[in-house]
């Protein structure tokens, strides 16, 4: 299995938190976040790594290097931001495997990759989601999918009582979009949420942890939850 993380963010939210470093770079009980997702990834039985980097990359790259515990890197550099959609189709050109696992740098859900590449190849998939089911929904936007999986729409922020969001984390047919030929899209917007009755889209719900430090409050949650976890 190959992965993909996005871990070109800016941060801007968290500037005023943790300065000078990357987003995915914050530190987390004391070790970077990008730390701890890949530790997750070792853990699936990732194979191959690829870290979309853009903004102070020299933090992500000096400090991971070329390897992590036996996993071997890759790094695909954003001179200028592409948006989510253009980092992945940058990146995917360091990929030989199809489908590709994709996940972002400011968050951290733990999904049993196997299940989910099982899920995947049985539904014929082009785009996997791995979806959080929580009640009390607001800050994040839901996915809306029928009994047998399949996505039907995307909605927008706003509270919700239950509902199941998108938690990051992708399996994708990279024919998807190696037929974009634009080089900066949002991959969440101009692919998934554009026309998604025309690509077969599935939901993976899971229970695994899930956090995602993009705001200062969840970002002190993290803390807190990896302190005890430890």
């Amino acid at each position: 299995m190959e992965a993909i993380v996005l871990a070109g963010g800016l941060g801007t939210r968290l500037a005023h938190v943790v300065a000078d470093v990357p987003k995915p770079m914050a530190p987390v009980s004391g070790t970077p976040f990008l730390q701890h997702i890949l530790d997750h990834l070792v853990q699936q039985g990732v194979s191959h790594i690829v870290l979309a980097v853009g903004y102070k990359k020299e933090a992500i790259t000096s400090y991971f290097q070329n390897s992590y515990r036996g996993v071997p890197i890759s790094y695909s550099v954003e001179e200028s931001p592409l948006l989510t959609g253009g980092a992945i189709k940058q990146a995917l050109a360091y990929c030989r495997e199809d489908p590709v696992f994709i996940s972002n740098g400011d968050t951290l859900f733990d999904v049993d990759y196997a299940q989910m590449m099982a899920a995947h190849q049985a539904a014929h998939a082009d785009i996997s989601i791995a979806v959080k089911p929580m009640e009390q929904v607001g800050r994040y936007g839901r996915v809306a999918f029928d009994q047998d999986m399949r996505v039907q729409s995307f909605h927008e922020k706003g509270f919700c009582e239950k509902g199941a969001i998108n938690g990051g984390v992708y399996l994708l047919q990279r024919g998807v979009v190696d037929t974009i030929t634009a080089n900066k899209f949002s991959f969440e917007k101009d692919v998934m949420e554009d026309h998604p009755a025309g690509k077969r889209i599935f939901a993976c719900p899971s229970a695994g942890y899930f956090i995602d430090i993009g705001v200062p409050e969840d970002y002190e949650k993290a803390q807190k939850d990896f302190q005890e976890r430890r």
